[in-house]
């Protein structure tokens, strides 16, 4: 089994930044491929990023040269850099991990294993 811990989201105005961080613990879970997802109300979950141990990474389009993913193995943290904010990045932000490798990471929330609880991050305009 795997936790995931999610933190620093909160309210913030259009153009401005947060860091989330993810914190897991269980067996293994250094070895995982991380992600981000979020949902906005009345929305599917959306993948918006994820890092492989070895540091390779994956964005949604919308969120590519904005936001950045980044992980401490020796921490076992995963963070999520976000500037310039917009408010349709509002939403409830989810760490995601999965176990298993694949050439490409998917985006499917359901080809991920574990989940946080989520943290809200509202941008106002």
């Amino acid at each position: 089994q795997v936790q995931l811990v999610e933190s620093g989201g909160g309210l913030v105005q259009a153009g401005g930044s947060l860091r989330l961080s993810c914190a897991a613990s269980g067996r293994t879970s250094s070895s995982y491929t991380m992600g981000w997802f979020r949902q906005a109300p009345g929305k599917e979950r959306e993948f918006v990023a994820a890092i492989r141990r070895s540091g390779s990474t994956s964005y949604l389009d919308s969120v590519k040269g904005r936001f950045t993913i980044s992980r401490d193995n020796a921490k076992n943290t995963v963070y999520l850099q976000m500037n310039s904010l917009k408010p349709e990045d509002t939403a409830v932000y989810y760490c995601a991990a999965r176990s298993s490798a694949s050439i490409v990471i998917p985006s499917r929330a359901d080809d991920w294993d574990y989940w946080g609880r989520g943290t809200q991050v509202t941008v106002s305009s």
